[in-house]
C-alpha cells in the first residue's frame, strides 16, 4: 500500500489546518491494531511518501502534485492521497486521467461530498475546493463516468452545471432506504473502469466528524460510511483514493473525533 501526504490548501482562506492533517491520521493509526477485516495495521511497513509543498505558490504547488501523482499511478498499484483540503484532488485525478489515457484504460470517478465542487473559476489551472471537479470536468474527464454520493448542498450555478453536463448523483435519501442496494449500484457503475474515490471527510454527518470547513446536517453516520468503504476497497481496479477537508486545528476542540475517523476509513483500505 502506498501512501502520500499532500498537504495542499487552495481554499479561499477557510482550509488552513488541513495542510496538517495526513501526520496527525497517521500518529492516530498507531492506535489501530487491527482493522474490521482482521487485518494487522503496523504503520511501520507501510509505504510513505510526502509532496513538500509551497502553498504561498499554487502553480509549482499544482505541478508538483500532478506530477508525483503521475509517477504514482505509473509505478504503484493502489495509492491512498491524504490532503489537504479538496483542492489537490484536481492534479491528482488530472493525473489518474493522463495515466488511464496513456494506458488505453477508462477512468472512473466517484466522489463522496457534501457539495458538488463545480463553482466557476478563476482560474481553472488552479481551482481551489469549491471549484475543483469542474475544472476536472473542463480538461476532458468523461462526464458519464462520473457520480456525485452526498450531495446535500449546492449552489444553483452548480445544480445548474450538473444538468448541463449530466453528472450522475446519488442522494442520501437514497442509501437511507437501501444501503446495500446502494453500494451494488456503485460498483456496478465501475465494473470494467480503473477507479478513483475522492472523500471529502463533510459528506459525513458533523455530528461524526465535526472539523471541517463546511458541515452539513443530513450527512452519513460514520458506520454506515465505514461499510461504504469497506465495499468499495473490494473493487479489484480501485487505483486511487484521497481523504481531504479534515481540519486537524479545529479538531483538538472535539477530541481528535474527525482525525480519529479518518484513521479509521485509512485503515479499512489497507
Amino acid at each position: 500500500m502506498f501512501i502520500v501526504k499532500v498537504p495542499g490548501i487552495n481554499g479561499l482562506g477557510k482550509t488552513e489546518g488541513c495542510e496538517n492533517s495526513g501526520n496527525k491520521i497517521l500518529d492516530e493509526l498507531k492506535n489501530i491494531y487491527m482493522n474490521e477485516q482482521g487485518k494487522i495495521v503496523d504503520v511501520s511497513l507501510l509505504d510513505l511518501e510526502e509532496i513538500h509543498l509551497d502553498n504561498s505558490n499554487l502553480e509549482l504547488t499544482n505541478n508538483l502534485i500532478y506530477k508525483n501523482s503521475f509517477k504514482a499511478f505509473e509505478n504503484k498499484l493502489k495509492i491512498i492521497f491524504l490532503g489537504g483540503d479538496h483542492s489537490i484532488s484536481y492534479s491528482i485525478t488530472k493525473a489518474f486521467l493522463e495515466h488511464c489515457k496513456k494506458s488505453g484504460k477508462e477512468p472512473c470517478l466517484i466522489v463522496f461530498d457534501a457539495h458538488p465542487d463545480c463553482m466557476e473559476s478563476a482560474d481553472e489551472k488552479l481551482p481551489t475546493h469549491e471549484e475543483w471537479l469542474r475544472s476536472l470536468i473542463n480538461i476532458g474527464f468523461p462526464t458519464k463516468n462520473i457520480i456525485l454520493v452526498g450531495v446535500r448542498n449546492q449552489h444553483i450555478q452548480e445544480s445548474s452545471f450538473l444538468k448541463e453536463k449530466n453528472i450522475k448523483t446519488i442522494s442520501m435519501n437514497r442509501f437511507s432506504e437501501d444501503l446495500q442496494d446502494t453500494c451494488d449500484i456503485l460498483m456496478e457503475f465501475s465494473n470494467k473502469k480503473e477507479l478513483y474515490v475522492s472523500i471529502d471527510i463533510d459528506c459525513i454527518d458533523p455530528a461524526f466528524a465535526p472539523s471541517t470547513g463546511y458541515q452539513e446536517p443530513g450527512g452519513f453516520t460514520s458506520r454506515q460510511f465505514i461499510y461504504l468503504i469497506q465495499r468499495i476497497n473490494k473493487i479489484k481496479a480501485l487505483r486511487g483514493i484521497d481523504i481531504v477537508e479534515i481540519n486537524e486545528k479545529e479538531d483538538k476542540k472535539n477530541n481528535n473525533l474527525t482525525i480519529k475517523l479518518g484513521a479509521k476509513i485509512l485503515s479499512e483500505l489497507l
